[in-house]
């Protein structure tokens, strides 16, 4: 239920209760005694679904606009008249004003914005350097990047030059502030007590989530672009929406100032590509979901002019996600290999152990070197193969290389085999 409340200037009141008549609201009129500009304060309590229609009429009717019109939700209905139920409303989203206002009100004040978004990059990038899954989402919570990115697509559906500006602005500043941070950070941290010497960023699984993304984040950001809009235009709860949307962005921002700070400039190109893919789709899903539900400038000869601007956005925004989808794409498709690969040679090493050719020889360990880039550039995976010998026991002639076709032909590439035999006694 919403309360619309109209300061009538001095001569709009007629024109606001025929307005109104027109509509099919009810109202109430209360009479203006400061002597100030005002004659009249009109009050409409209507469903959401009306808001709209009404706030068009009196524009359309010529209402000054320098006038004040107040739309506030109502909390709670007290009454049995028909239509002033608490239960669920006939429509399912706010009028286009409301959603301007509320759009501009979820971007916060710059120094604001900034602010939680440095303390929420660094306790992301503890969280990444930590491996705490738990930590990340909780710095999430307080992450203000839902706001910008829905602001910049209500401000072009609706005409609102200014607000569209601000909230891209927003977006790009605050990633860039993101990566800066989690920069900063890693670079003060690296080589301290607080992290093993030699510690590698790239074997710390939340970051090699961030550097090995499979095509499948990119649903992880439409989704959370769709939800952000949807929480939105139907006035619901938006934290744990908010919440998706940062985790779509300020872990792979932040991994990206870590590859930085590290000098891996595949961190930085890898976590950077998903970045970039996750506010594009945002945006994107943003900009359609709010033109399809119908929201459009209040000026009618504005419309072909906001039509237009979100045609290009959506044509710039498409194009730019398909090329870099290009590189999720084989980011994916390097990161099956390497798992592939891995997967086949220790299958393969099971069935060895199990092969009466070998005798008593078990082949009980592994490692594979073989990384996203080797997929790319050719390199021969490193297999390093550790082999029990009981007592007494002897290798067949030519024992590595045997190995070495074996587990080639079961990974279908060359591989660079080192095999180590261990002599091995067992109690019992």
């Amino acid at each position: 239920m919403r309360l619309v409340q109209v300061f009538v200037p001095h001569g709009d009141l007629d024109l606001v209760l025929e307005t109104a008549d027109t509509t099919g609201v009810e109202y109430a009129v209360s009479e203006e005694t400061s002597g100030g500009e005002f004659e009249a304060l009109v009050s409409i309590p209507t469903s959401p679904e009306t808001v709209e229609p009404f706030l068009s009429a009196l524009r359309a009717a010529g209402l000054d606009e320098d006038s004040y019109t107040v739309v506030t939700t109502a909390e709670t209905i007290i009454s049995n008249r028909s239509g002033t139920a608490s239960g669920p409303a006939a429509g399912t989203r706010i009028s286009r004003d409301e959603l301007r206002s509320r759009a501009a009100a979820l971007a916060p004040a710059a120094s604001t914005y900034y602010l939680l978004l440095v303390v929420s990059t660094a306790i992301a990038t503890a969280g990444l350097l930590l491996d705490s899954a738990a930590t990340i989402i909780g710095a999430m919570v307080v992450a203000p990047l839902m706001g910008p990115a829905l602001a910049a697509s209500v401000g072009v559906v609706v005409d609102d030059e200014d607000l569209a500006s601000r909230g891209v602005v927003l977006q790009l500043g605050g990633l860039l502030a993101a990566i800066a941070t989690a920069a900063a950070l890693g670079w003060l941290l690296r080589g301290t007590v607080l992290l093993p010497p030699g510690f590698d960023i790239t074997t710390v699984p939340q970051v090699r989530e961030r550097i090995t993304p499979s095509a499948l984040a990119l649903f992880l950001a439409l989704g959370s672009g769709v939800a952000g809009i949807i929480s939105l235009v139907r006035d619901v709860g938006s934290v744990l929406v908010g919440v998706a949307i940062a985790i779509a962005l300020v872990p792979p921002a932040a991994t990206v100032g870590l590859g930085i700070a590290w000098g891996h400039p595949e961190v930085v190109v890898t976590a950077g590509t998903l970045v970039l893919v996750n506010l594009l789709s945002v945006n994107l899903t943003a900009l359609i979901v709010l033109w399809v539900s119908g929201y459009r400038p209040h000026r009618s000869d504005r419309v072909d002019h906001a039509y237009g601007r979100l045609r290009s956005r959506v044509v710039v925004l498409l194009v730019a996600i398909a090329v870099l989808s290009v590189v999720l794409g084989g980011v994916t498709y390097g990161t099956y290999q390497t798992a592939a690969v891995e997967h086949d040679i220790q299958t393969e090493l099971e069935m060895m152990s199990d092969d009466s050719v070998f005798g008593e020889l078990r082949f009980r360990a592994v490692d594979v070197e073989y990384e996203l880039v080797d997929v790319y550039t050719g390199a021969q995976p490193s297999v390093t193969v550790v082999v029990e010998r009981p007592p007494g026991e002897r290798e067949p002639p030519d024992f590595a290389d045997r190995v070495r076709d074996r587990l080639e032909d079961a990974a279908g590439v060359d591989l660079d085999v080192t095999v180590e035999l261990v002599d091995a006694q067992r109690s019992g």
